[in-house]
């Protein structure tokens, strides 16, 4: 394989190379919602992972507990081991110890926590449907949604004293070192306060979620890289169409959201090189109809990195080592 990449003479085998030794850690396989746009089911894309000759994926499972999903995968796939996360959903009871405790004793593949993903207080609060040609959030054109959803929502507290439910969460997560914290679909104040509530209780692994959201600047992203977490690339920041792609609630009239693509690829990417690649792991939240697999996500993602001059070692490092030290691998 090529060291790099000469502008003049670039070649299509490169990004599959570089697809060897890979790991996606945030795949949808499901199961989901019979309303949700979903396709491949954990085992497709498994298969497919391993034809590409990745190392790995994690599965995220907004519906359930991705760690039993892994477990039974790997029961199937005899020479490919994969893994699974815990989302803190409000279908779970949000920031419930009791399911997290669940959560990191079931299979044998639990490695991350994660804060939640559609309804954690930002996402109820900011994801909208069309009315009348204009987006407007859920709790100002759902009746009683902001009654029901937002009432239960994931919310961090910025000050003040550390809720007793937070509090059991962070020391579970501080005693599973091969385990890290996922920030989640928080607000970027929200995100910032898990990164030092995570320093104050000892968590060693931190994923800010989703940066290229425009949630956190450029040098708050820098912060977080200098105290050794890392940040999330995902090719969904900057590949998503503009249509829905997922559905977190069963209720039909909460399925017809307007979906805002948050940055495109230039600034996705001046962002990786403005911080550094050095504390970035890519990922592709990959997994639904409307998007191509996991697997071609990660190949076109790695495709403009080297479009984009990034070396062969710094895709390497955001693509593989990154994740696998995030994950708790060799």
């Amino acid at each position: 394989m090529a060291t790099y990449e000469p502008f003049y003479n670039r070649t299509m085998e490169l990004p599959e190379e570089l697809l060897v030794g890979a790991i996606d850690s945030h795949v949808h396989a499901g199961p989901v919602l019979r309303s949700n746009p979903g396709h491949f089911d954990p085992i497709q894309v498994a298969e497919m992972a391993r034809a590409a000759g990745m190392r790995t994926i994690l599965y995220y499972d907004v519906f359930g507990w991705a760690s039993g999903t892994a477990w039974m995968v790997n029961r199937y796939m005899k020479d490919f081991r994969t893994y699974g996360g815990y989302l803190m959903n409000s279908a779970h009871g949000g920031m419930n110890p009791r399911a997290v405790r669940t959560a990191l004793n079931l299979g044998d593949g639990c490695r991350m926590i994660s804060f939640g993903s559609h309804c954690t207080y930002h996402s109820a609060s900011t994801e909208s449907t069309l009315v009348e040609g204009k987006l407007v959030p859920f709790k100002d054109a759902i009746p009683g949604f902001a009654e029901k959803e937002l009432s239960r929502a994931v919310r961090i507290p910025l000050d003040g004293p550390v809720p007793d439910e937070l509090k059991q969460i962070l020391e579970m997560v501080a005693e599973r070192p091969e385990v890290y914290l996922n920030t989640g679909h928080v607000s970027g104040p929200e995100a910032l306060r898990v990164v030092e509530l995570a320093e104050e209780y000892g968590i060693k692994k931190v994923l800010v979620a989703h940066p290229a959201r425009q949630l956190l600047t450029i040098e708050q992203q820098k912060e977080v890289a200098r105290k050794g977490f890392f940040l999330e690339a995902c090719a969904v920041d900057f590949g998503g169409p503009w249509m829905p792609q997922t559905h977190y609630y069963v209720e039909r009239e909460l399925m017809g959201m307007g979906s805002i693509v948050h940055g495109r690829a230039m600034s996705w990417l001046q962002g990786i090189r403005d911080v550094g690649p050095s504390q970035f792991v890519l990922a592709t939240d990959y997994g639904v109809r409307v998007l191509p697999s996991p697997i071609e996500g990660m190949r076109m993602m790695i495709s403009m990195l080297l479009y984009f001059g990034f070396s062969v070692e710094e895709v390497q490092t955001m693509t593989a080592t990154n994740p696998a030290r995030l994950i708790g691998l060799d």
